[in-house]
């Protein structure tokens, strides 16, 4: 059946269902030009020879099985690794699928976990379509939408799928649905894998198609009973040399091995994966001076940092070396592992076999740095990096006990923005999320009570007024609410602007060897002596002002004050998004008024309305501040503007901040001073009583209520009258003066 043949009679039959099966040759160029069924007009050459190499792909065998899986079953699994062509060619045969049906029941979206691979896909998939970019082929990722109302495949990344469903609860727009990476087990990947289920029972005609590689295949087939797998078998793995021991040194066993490849003079790039940026960036510095010490025969070496969204480097990873003589090192985490499939000369992984991860503590509502082992479905896709022919160090036993795929993130994270989101989807009239693996208990709890905290539900558990409009604001929860406030308070504009800097990566850039005290004399003329949070808002600022003068240079200013250009360019979008999110709920937007005494005061009010659970009390007037919610001590981080300037200024007593971490030092970041007096004019009364007893609760107590504390130091001062009257030989009963706690 040829592609001028197509069925269109029904939507259970595939337009291309038997074209290019293993043995038949469809696309011929013949006397007449032959019509792109996606946009009308004739291919052109290249559409012909990317054909060619797109039937040598792996994935390109199981067509005619995918095909015929794909009419009969509304649910598919596809077992396969990168480098089999699945994310290119799947979505591309369900685009046939759809067209078929003339699209009566949507498009096709293909979710990805990592934006720029959304991006790179869409870009490649349109080019073997031989169809415009935003188009008929399209991609959404976040701050960035690059798609038409003539677009029938798009790639986007799984939390922005879920956003859609805000608008669109059971995904009417789309007749089949791809999940690709979901062995990756990201947060909103799970989610969208539980709420797929109830949408299927609901619409019989979406299909949906779930890729992964094993062992989550076979967790998702006992999960979903009679459905039907299809395997593409993973190619011969590189040559692979285990360590003899339990390498503790790692990350020094990891840098004498890529300089002894260098020095044997084999040919190929490398790629080493450590526990985590900081080790890359350092690895990174060490090579670089190692590098000048080598001999020039040798060739030159080049060590690059891969970190997800440099979409700069995507042209430097595909590209061969400029030389024989040259070798690229490149220096990756977990986060960096889909970049490194696009490294065609790539020879040699050397896997440390460990990662640092955030795992979030529900009972302190803070991070813990945790190093542990990669699983083993990490170290097996590692192991095929390089190919057949390559070679595979691990610097760890053949024989360790790696867990067997990787853990769950929803086991891992702050799962309050997913509580506020499902209760959104319960509105929707969706039924109970049947997630994979479901969140701890204690967690789900902590979840809903900050989101009762915070005002998002009401007294039957459901969302608040205030809960559905914090849902519509893409921002955590506790600065969703602060936004809100500032809508009360007449301060929005720099409440927006602080969102949005917190939200974008760090703005302050590392400094070179030698130029430290400098990076922090430049940093030290946006602080602002009211916090962190107001220093932000003058860097912010100035960016803006710099990009309006005529002869100024934005990044050439901001590589002068060691400013992240990057950083600040995507804060200056994520403040335009929410511009237009509080723009469309109609909420108001007042004037800036950055500076004046009441916008101050007014600022602080509206940041304690989201973050009143993250204050702390400097107990010793030396720093050391004691954190009121779980009684955990910390610091102020070296980075804050205050940990600059702490001698000479002095430490405030009362502080807010917006994140805290347990490591080793305990840090807090993004600190500002907060008054107690304001904290209680903000706080929810049955937040307060439930914080455990403390000296800094007293003192607070003591402002909720100065009559109830006199009465309670009398009646300390009378015990303690007793006590000495006691000690002096009377015998007096002791008495209690238990005080009932509101729970």
């Amino acid at each position: 059946m040829s592609e001028e043949q197509n069925p269109a009679e029904t939507a259970e039959v595939c337009a291309s269902e038997s074209v290019d099966c293993p043995g038949e040759e469809s696309f011929g160029f013949g006397d007449d030009l032959e019509l792109n069924q996606f946009d009308g007009l004739p291919f052109s050459s290249r559409y012909y020879k990317l054909l060619q190499e797109r039937k040598t792909l792996p994935v390109w065998k199981l067509r005619c099985e995918f095909e015929e899986a794909l009419v009969s079953n509304q649910l598919v699994i596809v077992s396969a690794t990168a480098k089999t062509g699945r994310s290119t060619q799947i979505p591309q045969w369900c685009a046939e699928f759809c067209l078929s049906a003339q699209y009566q029941h949507g498009m096709v979206v293909c979710t990805q976990t990592n934006r720029q691979q959304a991006v790179d896909l869409a870009l490649r998939v349109a080019d073997e379509m031989d169809v415009n970019i935003g188009h008929e082929v399209g991609y959404t990722i976040p701050l960035e939408t690059c798609c038409s109302s003539d677009t029938v495949l798009r790639y986007c990344t799984d939390d922005m799928l879920l956003r859609e469903m805000m608008s669109d609860p059971f995904l009417e727009h789309y007749g089949a649905i791809i999940i690709d990476q979901a062995h990756e087990r990201t947060v909103s990947t799970d989610i969208l894998l539980g709420l797929l289920k109830d949408i299927l029972l609901q619409r019989p005609e979406l299909r949906v198609v779930v890729l992964a590689v094993q062992p989550m295949t076979d967790k998702l087939l006992k999960r979903y009973g009679s459905i039907p797998l299809i395997n593409l078998e993973a190619s011969c793995p590189a040559e692979v040399v285990h360590s003899n021991s339990d390498n503790k040194d790692y990350f020094y066993s990891a840098l004498r091995l890529v300089l002894e490849i260098h020095r044997a003079k084999e040919d190929g790039d490398v790629v080493v994966f450590f526990a985590s940026d900081e080790e890359a960036r350092c690895a990174q510095s060490i090579l670089q001076r190692e590098g000048t010490r080598l001999g020039a025969d040798l060739g030159e070496m080049v060590p690059v940092v891969l970190c997800p969204g440099q979409g700069a480097l995507l042209p430097f990873l595909t590209k061969q070396p400029d030389s024989k003589t040259s070798r690229r090192v490149f220096l990756s985490t977990q986060q960096g592992e889909d970049m490194c499939w696009a490294i065609e000369s790539l020879n040699f992984v050397i896997d440390t076999g460990v990662q640092k991860k955030m795992v979030y503590n529900p009972r302190i509502r803070a991070n813990s740095e945790v190093l542990e082992p990669i699983s083993q479905c990490q170290a097996d896709l590692r192991k095929q990096l390089s190919g057949p022919t390559g070679k595979c160090f691990c610097l760890y036993p053949e024989e360790s006990q790696l867990p067997a795929e990787n853990t769950p993130q929803i086991l891992e994270s702050n799962i309050t923005p997913t509580a506020l989101f499902l209760k959104r989807m319960e509105i929707a009239g969706l039924g109970q999320c049947d997630f994979i693996d479901r969140p701890d208990p204690e967690g789900l709890m902590q979840a809903l009570e900050e989101l009762d905290y915070l005002a998002a539900l009401d007294d039957d558990g459901n969302l608040s007024e205030i809960g559905i409009i914090m849902s519509e604001i893409p921002l955590e929860p506790q600065m969703a609410k602060a936004l809100l406030a500032s809508c009360e308070f007449d301060c929005v504009s720099e409440m927006l602007t602080i969102a949005a800097m917190l939200s974008a990566p760090s703005c302050f850039l590392k400094p070179p060897a030698g130029l430290s005290h400098e990076a922090v004399q430049c940093h030290r003329k946006f602080q602002h002596p009211e916090g962190d949070h107001f220093t932000l808002i003058n860097i912010y600022n100035a960016f803006r002002q710099s990009q309006r003068e005529q002869y100024i240079n934005s990044e050439k200013w901001c590589q002068d004050y060691f400013l992240d250009h990057s950083a600040l360019k995507k804060a200056e979008a994520i403040r335009s998004e929410l511009t237009d999110t509080l723009n469309r709920i109609e909420l108001p937007i007042s004037d800036p008024s950055f500076g004046t005494k009441t916008n101050t005061l007014n600022l602080k009010r509206a940041l304690l309305a989201g973050f009143f659970m993250q204050i702390a009390r400097d107990v010793d007037g030396a720093g050391n501040y004691f954190i009121l919610t779980h009684k955990h001590m910390a610091q102020v981080h070296p980075h804050s503007g205050y940990g600059a300037q702490s001698q000479k200024l002095g430490l405030p007593e009362w502080v807010v901040f917006h994140e805290y971490t347990l490591s080793e030092n305990n840090y807090m970041r993004t600190v500002s001073e907060m008054s107690p007096q304001v904290f209680i004019q903000m706080v929810p009364l049955y937040f307060f009583y439930n914080l455990p007893s403390s000296e800094s609760k007293e003192i607070l107590q003591g402002l909720l209520d100065p009559d109830g504390n006199r009465k309670r130091k009398d009646e300390k001062q009378k015990a303690a009258t007793l006590s000495s009257e006691a000690g002096s030989g009377c015998a007096v009963m002791p008495q209690s003066y238990d005080r009932c706690v509101i729970q």
